[in-house]
């Protein structure tokens, strides 16, 4: 009796232990680096609206998510 007790433990931790370690990996992470300063990203905008590439709404509105996204 005592052995067949030792039997499905055994048993019950190694299916155990199988089961968990087919669950792991594979698991895909982004990481969304950026290079990049906020001076660098404005003088960029600044250069884009000097040449004409956007408008004047356009240049307002990405100043604002850039300092925006650099104040977090």
């Amino acid at each position: 009796m005592l052995k067949n007790r030792s039997h499905r433990t055994l048993i019950t931790v190694v299916l155990t232990l199988a089961l968990g370690a087919c669950g792991g990996g594979g698991a895909k992470t982004n990481v969304n680096a950026s290079s990049t300063t906020m001076g660098q990203e404005l003088m960029d905008l600044n250069a884009s609206y000097e040449q004409g590439l956007i408008s004047a709404g356009e240049y307002k509105r990405a100043k604002k998510d850039i300092l925006r996204k650099y104040d977090q």
